[in-house]
């Protein structure tokens, strides 16, 4: 049986025990083609999404035969880790990365490195640590892409102290030269730990090993500025830009709206999109997300939908998560019916807010009499939520017939 056949099988026995036939593709079976790999993986990526029993989890990993260090392959292996470090079943995670090394094609500074970060992910620093150690042993060299990938994996859990040591001491104990992303990793763990100052002497010692900052070094140290709302230090990181040779591009724009907005000083962040315009420079929907999003936590909903208004005359496609803060908010400001416009836009786009916003939106519409469209959007919910709809159930029997 083919290995995506047996994905498909397993959605259909997520609820039963899984056997060892389901989970172990036949040796004999011709290799995967790449579109069969795409499709395998995603079927994997669905399963664990709706998992919640931490050995199925486990299992639906050891079936699974991703091509390490895609895009699908860390998505769903970042999924299982998440759920599993929430039940805390480290063992789990440690089997699951065991059981990875054990491949063949994960023997390789790529493969590797993206492992380090999974355990960085669960929390578990000691054995990614242990695991870069180790990486000569698997036959693997050491180089400067593992040593960015454990300063990262130091960061996402936490282990800002770690971080620093690492960066201290192991260049020259494991004969490494740090490039621009290992001082951008470092950089980004300063500025996450509250010591955006470090900006400046990380830009002294590059400048001291002829390594030329980039555009995001720029970027994480000015979002790092905003953060401790230090507006001078930022002014100073775009005059030291032009020294380096780094454009102010729509990029670092977008961090200083996106900061801005964090701060709510959105109106600052929008005299920023004038700048754009006036500068014939062309903004993205990144630009338009941050500013709706910042503009609604404020409760400027007029602004916020005349944004998204001119982000759509613009011809730009706004991203996911821009419409669903769009439904939450104006939800939240009982602005039913166009929030139900926006929201039918996004599920046509396969896009659904999440439960509490959709909940929301069909109590908003029930008060303002708008019965049918209700009906509407708990059919889309029982569709595409079959595993979940009680609470839709409960909801349409309490309408009015």
């Amino acid at each position: 049986m083919a290995f995506r056949s047996k994905l498909r099988l397993l959605t259909l026995q997520r609820n039963r025990p899984f056997s060892s036939s389901i989970l172990n593709p036949d040796s004999k079976t011709p290799p995967l083609s790449r579109k069969e790999k795409s499709r395998a993986a995603l079927s994997a990526l669905s399963l664990l999404r709706l998992e919640t029993n931490p050995e199925r989890i486990v299992d639906i990993c050891r079936a699974t035969s991703l091509t390490h260090g895609t895009h699908l392959y860390r998505d769903a292996y970042s999924v299982a880790i998440s759920k599993l470090k929430k039940s805390n079943n480290y063992g789990g995670i440690r089997t699951i990365i065991k059981n990875s090394l054990s491949r063949t094609d994960c023997r390789s500074e790529l493969s590797v490195s993206h492992l380090i970060v999974l355990y960085g992910q669960a929390g578990l620093i000691k054995d990614a640590l242990q695991l870069f150690d180790e990486m000569p042993s698997l036959g693997i060299q050491i180089g400067v892409k593992a040593l960015n990938s454990l300063l990262f994996s130091c960061i996402i859990a936490g282990e800002y102290s770690e971080m620093k040591r690492v960066f201290s001491d192991f260049p020259g104990k494991y004969g490494l030269e740090p490039n621009v992303d290992t001082y951008n990793t470092v950089l980004k763990g300063l500025c996450e730990s509250g010591s955006a100052d470090s900006a400046h002497s990380i830009l002294a010692e590059m400048e001291s090993k002829g390594i030329n900052p980039d555009a995001k070094t720029f970027s994480v140290a000015i979002a790092g500025f905003y953060k401790e709302e230090k507006f001078d230090d930022v002014e100073k990181m775009i005059v030291s830009m032009k020294k380096y040779g780094v454009e102010k591009g729509i990029g670092i724009y977008n961090v200083m709206m996106q900061s801005l907005c964090k701060l709510k000083r959105s109106n600052e962040a929008k005299a920023l999109l004038d700048e754009i315009l006036l500068k014939n420079m062309t903004p993205n929907s990144v630009t338009y997300g941050h500013l709706i999003h910042g503009f609604c936590k404020e409760g400027k909903l007029d602004v916020a939908k005349s944004l998204f208004e001119e982000m759509i005359s613009r011809e730009l496609k706004p991203q996911a998560e821009c419409y669903f803060t769009m439904v939450y908010y104006l939800c939240k400001g009982n602005d039913f019916e166009v929030a139900l416009t926006i929201c039918k836009e996004s599920m046509s786009k396969g896009w659904i807010p999440n439960m509490t916003t959709m909940r929301c939106l069909v109590s908003g519409l029930i008060s303002v009499e708008k019965v049918d469209e209700a009906k509407e959007i708990i059919a889309v919910m029982k569709d595409k939520f079959s595993r979940n709809v009680d609470p839709w159930i409960e909801i349409e029997e309490g309408l009015p017939k």
